[in-house]
């Protein structure tokens, strides 16, 4: 029983997390809340947290990211401190891993950055029920249920269903990647990324994609699994899904030209990699609400 309790528990901290992502990334590659958040006072610090607080209480009352939401007054309290941090700690690793915050950086600028952008996260993480709601778990047929099918139907299902994976994965990508392309907090991040931050954002961005989809439960897992694709495997669709929103991330940079053909391949690698991450964050969106 123990046991179930710290999965389910986990299980809801993850979805917080994921409603967090797809709520919060788009933001988190915007340059003036950076500086917004280097020369912010504590006070005004404080008073954004408790505003976000309230608005977060509010949020909790009618949704939240428990798969079974309570309707006690403490629960709430205790799930809009668990908003409110997640939003804090995830909004701290993002600017961490883009190193807009380092170990030099000023404590007060460094606080004003992770507060900042953590208002959206918290909002995400309070929202995650809503942004994806997921089927019912009865909308998944059984084996027995489902019509028997000619080895050609078979054959052509699977297609179907790896095209609608790929264009869902397009259109999500886009979605939330094309806004940010153009912008020019793509260059000033790749200017200071390291191979070894790079790689950083490869590993993040394969996690996050794979734990919406496929951990959050924000759309049936049952029914995610049952789908006949040619990419089905959990793990083969997560790294497939990527690199489709790593093609699309260079196609939108060469659209913007941000990037050319006469371009190193060194430069092209960075900012693509950069801006994979919300596209594969978007590419996500896209699979599970489909």
């Amino acid at each position: 029983m123990l046991s179930q309790a710290w999965k389910t528990e986990l299980q809801d901290l993850i979805r917080g997390l994921s409603g967090g992502f797809l709520f919060g990334i788009p933001l988190m590659y915007t340059m003036e809340v950076w500086w917004i958040g280097s020369y912010t006072n504590p006070p005004l610090m404080l008073s954004v947290l408790a505003v976000t607080f309230l608005v977060l209480l509010l949020l909790n009352q009618t949704d939240g990211f428990r798969k079974n939401n309570s309707n006690s007054f403490m629960q709430m309290v205790r799930d809009s401190v668990e908003a409110l941090a997640l939003g804090l700690l995830s909004a701290a690793a993002i600017l961490f891993l883009l190193q807009e915050v380092t170990l030099e950086t000023p404590l007060d600028e460094t606080l004003g950055k992770i507060i900042f952008e953590a208002v959206p996260f918290s909002l995400g993480v309070a929202l995650a029920r809503t942004l994806i709601s997921g089927g019912d778990e009865n909308d998944s047929e059984s084996e027995d249920e489902k019509p028997q099918l000619s080895g050609r139907e078979r054959k052509k299902q699977r297609y179907q269903a790896t095209l609608a994976d790929i264009g869902a994965t397009a259109i999500g990508a886009l979605f939330i990647a094309f806004n940010i392309a153009p912008t020019d907090e793509i260059p000033t991040l790749a200017s200071a990324a390291s191979a070894p931050w790079l790689l950083g954002v490869i590993a993040s961005s394969l996690v996050i994609s794979y734990g919406i989809v496929f951990v959050a439960d924000f759309t049936t897992q049952q029914k995610r699994l049952q789908q006949e694709g040619l990419f089905q495997h959990p793990l083969v669709e997560t790294v497939m899904s990527y690199l489709i929103s790593l093609v699309l991330a260079a196609l939108m940079l060469w659209f913007f030209h941000r990037l050319s053909v006469t371009d190193p391949w060194q430069i092209w690698l960075r900012h693509t990699i950069l801006l994979g991450l919300p596209a594969t964050v978007g590419g996500a969106a896209g699979r599970i609400a489909i």
